[in-house]
């Protein structure tokens, strides 16, 4: 890529100065256009070094890279305090056009991650419940950044890690024996909706009846004993919610490599705990058995992690050290394993990862806790027990009743409303939460997802109209300006890595932003089809956008329609 180019350029020219260079030169994008299309700030980062002046230091290393400067670039200029602005020639432009249509599908992609296995764990719903919006940010961030790091040559696992064990099926299952009715259950339209009823009505009832909460709890050691009756149950309910989450994943379009329940790994439950024993690590407190940790001195530095309950039943940390016990046999020991889950859950990875660390099943390095905060109405939290959460499911239904008010076409109207749900939340820093508004959530105009894919289809529109007067997209030697458009669109590369090394896929979402406001404004601006003699570079200009906004789009999730 052109970046590294520049780098290597600033390390040669430091070093015909004598300077020695940092271990990685920065460079960045000039938030305005005419600045350049490229800057750094190694003159600012190494005058005080060098005990001189930054504009002086940034002189200097500009004249050491005109005696060797690269084809690619037109010109240099020394800006503010002591930046190096770098112009780029329209010939690299046109070039980089000519690289996107030749690529196609796959410009963008590359082998940074290449002989590197990921987990990337996302989604992850508990059984008996519907999707709500809550489970929205884990499936949506996670799906995308499996999308990215494929991308990028990493070898990928999409594993989607049911919550299928716990004391709180244990009052499910109280629930179903003493009020539900299987057979009405199996028959209903919605089982699962049905089932969270139940669940709502046992938290009403041991608000009354404390002794409810003994008997879920009863229930719950049963289903460590492996009573046939609880896990006949059990069975029950993981089908009826799988064949619900199964219609939501295929209208998200979204798909695992893996889909296994926590019960899967009850059996090596118990050799964690040998593990741990072993190493000396579990201690008793009031019949539970816990892991703490200490520093050097003996002072705790977190709270401890409890591994068995005082009832001898287990707890979600043992069953999540088995799931990674038995990752690491299954897929080797070298992977690295990403768990999209939310922020709220923070202090339990540490602690997770610490223990696997001590443990010896994997370093620090290769566990990931990707996080993102909730949606929450804004009087506060959302919650299942309580019975006040927005149905995932009701939210793409009403994204695609007002998706069809624009377009009547039903495969269109379902890419779309999917496309507004998705990228409103792409767009997003991840970690803060979000305030649940029908109007934002929806959205289906201004920063969307449906202004990228509309913008898509009016670049593939201008294609068909060109191709109905036999004009064909062909780059030309580079214009005597580039534009806007081609001053962004060579830099998906760029941007693709960076969401892969940061696990940000809103890198990427902004990114296709600029670019389709960038190619809106050179649509109108431009009569783009004609007998010009430039036309069929800005036909190419319109190819290459259209390459790049679906390229994005699809690392995103999101469909772009050839016409809207």
């Amino acid at each position: 890529m052109i970046i590294d180019t520049l780098r290597f350029a600033i390390d040669t020219a430091l070093s015909k100065l004598d300077i020695s260079a940092p271990e990685e030169v920065e460079l960045e994008h000039p938030a305005d256009l005419e600045h350049g299309d490229y800057a750094t700030n190694i003159a600012l980062q190494l005058a005080g070094r060098e005990d001189t002046n930054p504009r002086e230091l940034a002189e200097k290393i500009i004249k050491k890279l005109e005696e060797n400067l690269p084809d690619e670039v037109a010109s240099l200029a020394v800006a503010g305090p002591g930046f190096i602005n770098f112009h780029l020639s329209p010939v690299f432009f046109a070039e980089q056009i000519s690289a996107v249509l030749q690529r196609g599908a796959s410009f963008g992609n590359s082998a940074m991650g290449a002989d590197r296995t990921v987990i990337v764990e996302y989604s992850s719903p508990n059984i008996a419940k519907p999707f709500s919006v809550g489970h929205l940010r884990s499936t949506v961030i996670g799906d995308a950044v499996a999308n990215i790091l494929a991308f990028t040559g990493h070898s990928v696992i999409r594993d989607n890690h049911l919550g299928d064990w716990g004391t709180q099926f244990g009052k499910v299952l109280y629930a179903l024996d003493a009020w539900g009715d299987i057979e009405k259950i199996e028959n209903s339209s919605e089982p699962v909706k049905d089932l969270v009823a139940l669940y709502v009505k046992f938290h009403k009832e041991a608000e009354e009846d404390e002794t409810l909460n003994e008997a879920a709890r009863a229930w719950f050691a049963r289903m460590e004993e492996g009573d046939g009756e609880t896990r006949e149950l059990l069975d029950k309910l993981r089908t009826w919610s799988l064949n619900a989450f199964a219609e939501i994943y295929d209208r998200l379009g979204v798909s695992f490599d893996s889909t296994h329940g926590e019960s899967k790994f009850m059996d090596f439950v118990s050799v964690v705990k040998q593990d741990l024993e072993a190493k000396d690590m579990l201690a008793r407190n009031e019949g539970a058995k816990l892991v703490y940790f200490e520093d050097e001195a003996g002072e705790e530095v977190m709270p401890p992690l409890m591994i068995e309950k005082s009832d001898g039943t287990s707890t979600y940390a043992a069953r999540d050290l088995a799931t990674d016990k038995w990752r690491r046999g299954e897929y080797g020991k070298d992977i690295t394993i990403i768990n999209e889950v939310g922020s709220e859950q923070t202090l339990y990875f540490k602690q997770l990862f610490e223990t696997e660390e001590l443990l010896g099943y994997f370093a620090n390095r290769q566990r990931h806790h990707l996080t993102h905060g909730l949606f929450r109405f804004k009087d506060g939290k959302m919650s299942t027990r309580a019975g006040n959460v927005i149905w995932l499911e009701e939210i793409i239904d009403e994204a695609r009743q007002r998706a069809e008010e624009f377009n009547d076409d039903e495969e269109v109207a379902e890419a779309v409303a999917i496309g507004a749900i998705k990228f409103n939340d792409l767009k997003r820093d991840p970690i803060k939460d979000i305030v649940f508004s029908w109007d934002e959530v929806l959205n289906l105009e201004g920063n969307s997802g449906p202004y990228l894919q509309y913008t898509h289809a009016r670049a593939k529109a201008v294609l068909k109209k060109a191709e109905s007067e036999d004009l064909a997209p062909e780059v030309g030697d580079g214009m005597s300006e580039a534009t806007e458009v081609e001053k962004l669109s060579y830099r998906f590369p760029e941007v693709v890595e960076r969401a892969a090394r940061d696990r940000a896929p809103r890198y990427v979402a902004n990114y296709l932003y600029d670019l389709a406001q960038a190619f809106n404004t050179f649509y109108g601006n431009t009569q783009i089809v004609s007998d010009e003699p430039e036309a069929a570079h800005r036909l190419a200009v319109t190819a290459a956008t259209a390459q790049v906004l679906e390229n994005g789009l699809k690392l995103l999730g999101i469909k772009a329609p050839e016409e809207m």
